[in-house]
């Protein structure tokens, strides 16, 4: 696979994360107290359950972008270590 089509499906793979998010906000799981007070403020015209919703997919998010950024970074030293192995024989 070459750089770029690596590079598009990262962006597909991403610009379809961020296309599907508002979608599954019914999906995102809340402890019972924190969802009976968003939704009473919804329904109240306010608009924190909306944010609430948000903060928890960002905190979600973090730890797996964390690993894949350490896993890419293993990955790529790893290789390349391995290409200077080849060469060096």
């Amino acid at each position: 696979m070459t750089r770029t089509n690596k590079f598009l499906l990262i962006a597909v793979l991403l610009l379809v994360a961020m296309v599907a998010t508002p979608f599954v906000s019914d999906l995102a799981a809340q402890c019972p107290m924190c969802r009976m007070a968003a939704e009473s403020n919804l329904e109240n015209g306010g608009s924190a359950g909306k944010g609430l919703n948000a903060g928890i997919l960002y905190m979600l998010a973090t730890p797996y972008l964390l690993v894949a950024g350490i896993g890419y970074f293993w990955y790529r030293n790893r290789r390349k270590d391995h290409d200077e192995e080849v060469v060096e024989i």
